[in-house]
């Protein structure tokens, strides 16, 4: 570039030095235009494909359901009424990856368009896999800080099933965001960190902590979702449920 510029202006009123001076100005100018036009379409890019693909349950996941005690015969849902998700998400690290989740039928459509929501918002999520992958406990999953939603079990502290049982409900960066008892116990340690429940500094970690007026709080809202966080006596921080 510095070479045409030069050599357009050779002819002209101005010194081939000062030519000179002229190009490389343009030249530095052009580089900086160019690295600004760059990473501005890396950071839309970046998060602009968001995936989403809705599948019945294979015999293949049916039977990562049975291996992995998330699903068995007796449950109020039968497979048939679940299905697979796989979707976009970002990681505590920045990263985009793909997570799986079993949800019932009639909200699949409406968890997809939730999590692209979330992923838009950069919230952040730990990981996102099957409570299968953790024996079917609901303890291992947490203490991994697995987010996950079908899981045939009862409710905590209750004979009853729980919402997870039928597909209808999702915990979300369960640590950070941990269930407290009527008597204020926090079961898992790692959670005893976020019983104080306000952003304290700009961590990943902190950032995945929910409050009421966050955006994931208010995009599970806006679609009818009800949060454990709204709870009188006990509260559920993780927990969404239709």
């Amino acid at each position: 570039m510095i070479y045409f510029i030069v050599n357009s202006f050779t002819e002209s009123k101005y010194s081939k030095e000062k030519v000179r001076d002229i190009a490389t100005q343009v030249a530095l100018g052009y580089n900086l235009f160019m690295k600004i036009v760059l990473l501005f379409v890396l950071s839309v890019t970046l998060y602009a494909k968001y995936f989403a693909s809705i599948y019945p349950i294979s015999p293949t996941v049916k039977q990562r359901m049975l291996a992995g005690k998330s699903w068995h015969k007796g449950c109020p849902v039968d497979t048939e009424d679940l299905r697979y998700v796989k979707m976009s998400y970002i990681d505590f690290s920045g990263k985009e990856r793909t997570g799986e989740m079993i949800v019932h039928k009639s909200v699949a459509k409406e968890v997809t368009a939730i999590f692209e929501k979330l992923y838009k918002a950069k919230c952040p999520i730990r990981q996102m896999h099957l409570v299968s992958d953790f024996g079917g406990s609901d303890w291992k999953s947490i203490d991994a800080d697995n987010t996950s939603a079908f899981n045939c079990r009862n409710a905590t502290g209750s004979h009853k099933w729980s919402k997870h049982s039928y597909g209808r409900a999702i915990d979300l960066n369960p640590l950070e965001n941990p269930y407290i008892s009527h008597s204020g116990h926090i079961a898992h340690k790692a959670s005893q960190k976020f019983r104080k429940r306000q952003h304290q500094h700009h961590s990943v970690a902190d950032r995945a902590v929910l409050l009421q007026d966050d955006p994931a709080v208010q995009i599970f809202k806006a679609h009818g979702w009800k949060w454990g966080g709204d709870w009188k006596g006990v509260k559920d921080y993780q927990h969404f449920s239709k």
